[in-house]
């Protein structure tokens, strides 16, 4: 799979992200600030498995289940485990991941924590993160 770059936006307030979810791309456009993980169930795409989709630590950076790869223009990561995991390629977590520039964002296909990954799955808007 050929992971192509985002295209340039002409906001100064929002930043292109491309994000591959097993079958399609899609291009969504992300107000710089924004958390990952919120930007991708805002726009039903979910980086959890189906049991996940429920239990999980709402954003907080303690469960590991909102695991994503990134594409070459990732960010440095600030949070300790994805400094730990970006060391051995292991996927980062979207909710520690604040979108400030372009991006591509593959969801995991064969992710195995407690289930196959849910398609089309979307959270409240008011979610901090």
């Amino acid at each position: 799979m050929t992971c192509p770059s985002p295209t340039p936006d002409a906001s100064p307030n929002t930043d292109p992200v491309r994000v591959h979810d097993e079958s399609t791309w899609h291009q969504l456009t992300v107000p710089v600030g924004t958390y990952l993980r919120r930007a991708l169930l805002r726009h039903d795409l979910s980086p959890y498995t189906r049991r996940t989709q429920s239990l999980n630590c709402d954003g907080r950076g303690l469960c590991a289940t909102c695991g994503v790869r990134l594409g070459e223009n990732a960010p440095s990561p600030t949070h300790r485990p994805n400094r730990l995991t970006a060391q051995y390629g292991s996927p980062r977590l979207s909710c520690q991941i604040a979108v400030d520039r372009p991006l591509t964002v593959s969801l995991r296909p064969n992710k195995r924590i407690w289930g196959a990954r849910v398609l089309g799955a979307h959270e409240d808007a008011d979610d901090s993160r």
